[in-house]
């Protein structure tokens, strides 16, 4: 059947209007979809509901969802330069928080001027979830630091053979709350994630994808050549605007002594910023302490619960009195000379 020219051509005519009609209506689609993701709560058991009462997220930025963890699950570390001993000892040391390590260079040209074996801790991830150096665990989102560079300086570090100490934030995640909500702490309402005044989710510690991802990290640390980790935000959110049930102390006691059992050797340690009321495991740990004058600090010690302060209590301090000298001390690279 031949169709007329000139139906031809408004069939044509239809067809085109009818694709510019299709497209515009999913960009729409799309651009809505984008729009109504600030609306989506999660209740604890990991169902999605809208709910357009609540106000738009604060702080952080979208995440990215994290590749799978790919990190080898084995302790021994291979080609070591330096022997480390089976006991800790007292150390008199220095940290390198992330404003520090904006500028690299200079804290290499810093490290280069100290003695092998000084204690050297570099913070190595943010509360954000963005790690500073090139990690296989978590998400690849650009951070203020180069981790090309922060990789460099690591192995810079270990060649110089300096005790290596890395500190993160152990439950305080953006990244990882948003993409694992089963494992985060809820607020009170139960509708959703608590979130704290800087928009970061907290996770919970009686979480076993929570503890395998803190043990995901660790592991991966020492294989890139750190003697010890030092995880701070150890501890529940200090508010009562969540849903959290039991003992608090009980829990962190429980996922401290799972995450020391299943990480610490004899050549390798994993400490703790002790800001909470939990007990500290046995082995290989030492308890950080911070924010401390060093009127406190004898006090403070004193009512630790440890044994050998000298050598299992740490004080991070931009402070140089030298009564913090009878314990082990930490404090900024960049006042070492």
């Amino acid at each position: 059947m031949n169709i007329p020219y000139r139906t031809q051509r408004l069939l044509k005519r239809m067809l085109v209007i009818g694709l510019i009609v299709l497209v515009i209506l999913a960009t729409l689609f799309a651009c809505w979809l984008i729009w109504v993701q600030r609306y989506l709560v999660y209740t604890a058991d990991g169902q999605v509901k809208l709910d357009f009462s609540l106000p738009p997220l604060s702080g952080g930025v979208l995440a990215v969802k994290p590749d799978e963890p790919d990190v080898p699950v084995h302790f021994d570390k291979d080609g070591a330069e330096m022997e480390v001993s089976g006991e800790l000892e007292q150390m008199i040391g220095y940290y390198v928080d992330a404003e520090a390590l904006k500028d690299i260079a200079a804290v290499k040209t810093q490290v280069a001027a100290l003695e092998a074996g000084t204690a050297v801790m570099l913070d190595v991830k943010g509360i954000y979830g963005e790690f500073y150096y090139s990690s296989k665990v978590g998400d690849k989102r650009n951070s203020k630091i180069d981790p090309a560079q922060m990789d460099e300086l690591i192995q810079f570090i270990d060649r110089a053979g300096m005790y290596m100490i890395a500190r993160f934030p152990a439950l305080r995640d953006y990244t990882y709350g948003l993409n694992h909500v089963p494992d985060g702490v809820h607020h009170s309402s139960g509708r959703y994630l608590f979130q704290d005044d800087t928009g970061c989710y907290w996770l919970h510690p009686g979480s076993n994808g929570t503890l395998n991802f803190l043990m995901s990290i660790i592991i991966e640390l020492k294989e890139l050549g750190f003697d010890e980790v030092v995880l701070y935000d150890f501890q529940f959110p200090e508010t009562n605007d969540t849903n959290v049930t039991g003992d608090k102390a009980q829990m962190l006691t429980k996922a401290a002594n799972t995450l020391v059992a299943a990480c610490a050797t004899d050549k390798f340690a994993l400490s703790f910023v002790k800001t909470a009321d939990f007990t500290l495991p046995e082995g290989r740990v030492r308890m950080y302490m911070e924010g401390l004058d060093a009127t406190q600090a004898i006090n403070a010690a004193l009512s630790s619960g440890i044994e050998n302060t000298a050598v299992n209590l740490v004080f991070i301090t931009d402070l140089y009195d030298t009564r913090f000298d009878v314990y082990s001390v930490l404090r900024p690279l960049s006042g070492a000379h």
